[in-house]
């Protein structure tokens, strides 16, 4: 629906911010859940005194983190959308910082209260949180996130014309907020670290769904390729959710036996082959091999929904659902394979996997999602299975 707005058709780069702010929920939320409910898992939540601790650090840390990523992540927009085009407008240009800095911000602030209310109440009913709180954040993170930045940018692109002050003023109180979110989150040992070490997987995270943007707005743009838009956050979407739960298992799992660095028996690979990622008796092998077999029925829930709400530009044919399969099932598999991977050698690394593996991984999903399923609709468009309805 959103990418017949005005804002969306005149303002294309708004395409580009769309994995890059969806993609915050991966580097920020969800690090907050896998943080958190390592945290619960190993008791540092059980007194009333801790627990505020633990949340006020946290929740003044990722409104630190949202508002330059978010400002960094126009930016990026700005300079990947004017680079194929070659013209410049400086209004679009505050238009899109105004928006992500906005969206990021206020998104992260919903989310994270919805987080540790899940958390501690996952806690409170003897749930492991790592099963429930990573895939909420994934989930209600694309639907917020989404809702607000069409919404902010709609608004904000309706101020242009009669009040063009309006963004500059929006851009400018975010960032002057700034210094109060990093002094609550320097008090708090645990996120203290994470406030200075914790940017590079962040930054490089935005970067890499930035490129996924990219591909999204060069996609969508072509009017053949319209039914592409209905289908991206899908994709991405549960590829991201499932490497996330898993990734917050085998960091959990890690952390059960000492801290990151220390050789222990469970974290021995170097790079572990397909056979021990999926095939092995091991305990996250086993979770590895659930979370894969989700996909098919996950995936024909969501396209039959899609489906029967009339969504998108696309019919949905035999052959385009085993092009689409293939590419949800490629893309889970690579993830599962890298989070396995990464998530050890990180440890191995002395570098605390809830903070540092999720970003890269919901990112790597974003890209790989998004480039799959752009490659199917090019290869289905090729072999003429060409829609008579798609624009309408």
């Amino acid at each position: 629906i959103l990418q017949h707005w005005d804002v969306f058709k005149y303002v294309t780069e708004v395409f580009i911010l769309v994995p890059a702010l969806l993609g915050l929920k991966g580097n920020l939320e969800m690090t907050l859940a896998s943080r958190l409910s390592t945290a619960a898992n190993i008791g540092q939540m059980d007194t009333p005194k801790e627990l505020w601790k633990m949340i006020t650090g946290n929740m003044a840390l990722i409104q630190v983190q949202a508002t330059v990523v978010g400002f960094l992540a126009s930016i990026a927009a700005v300079i990947f959308g004017w680079i194929p085009d070659g013209h410049f407008s400086i209004d679009h240009a505050v238009l899109l910082c105004a928006s992500s800095v906005a969206t990021a911000f206020i998104a992260s602030l919903v989310l994270g209260m919805i987080m540790i209310g899940v958390i501690i109440g996952s806690r409170k009913m003897g749930i492991n949180p790592d099963n429930v709180a990573t895939p909420i954040a994934a989930s209600l993170g694309d639907l917020i996130t989404l809702a607000l930045l069409s919404g902010i940018s709609w608004g904000l692109y309706k101020e242009l014309e009669s009040k063009a002050y309006v963004n500059p003023l929006v851009c400018a109180f975010f960032i002057a907020l700034l210094p109060i979110w990093i002094i609550i989150a320097k008090k708090n040992a645990a996120t203290r670290e994470v406030l200075y070490s914790g940017w590079e997987p962040v930054i490089i995270a935005m970067a890499i769904s930035s490129v996924g943007g990219l591909i999204l707005d060069r996609t969508v743009s072509d009017p053949n390729f319209a039914g592409m838009a209905v289908f991206t956050p899908v994709i991405n979407g549960v590829g991201g959710n499932l490497v996330a739960v898993q990734a917050s298992r085998i960091s959990t799992y890690l952390h059960m036996s000492g801290m990151p660095g220390e050789s222990s028996e469970t974290a021995p690979r170097k790079c572990p082959g397909p056979c021990s990622t999926f095939f092995s008796s091991d305990v996250n092998s086993r979770s590895a091999r659930v979370l894969f077999l989700l996909v098919v029925p996950g995936h024909l829930v969501f396209l039959y929904t899609i489906s029967s709400m009339q969504g998108g530009h696309t019919t949905l044919t035999l052959i385009f659902i085993v092009f689409y399969m293939t590419a949800a099932l490629l893309q889970v598999l690579i993830l599962l394979y890298i989070a396995d991977w990464m998530v050890h050698w990180m440890w191995g690394r002395d570098l605390d996997p809830d903070n540092f593996s999720i970003p890269y991984l919901t990112a790597l999903g974003d890209l790989i999602g998004t480039g799959l399923l752009a490659l199917s609709f090019h290869i289905l468009w090729l072999i003429g299975d060409r829609d008579s309805d798609v624009g309408d």
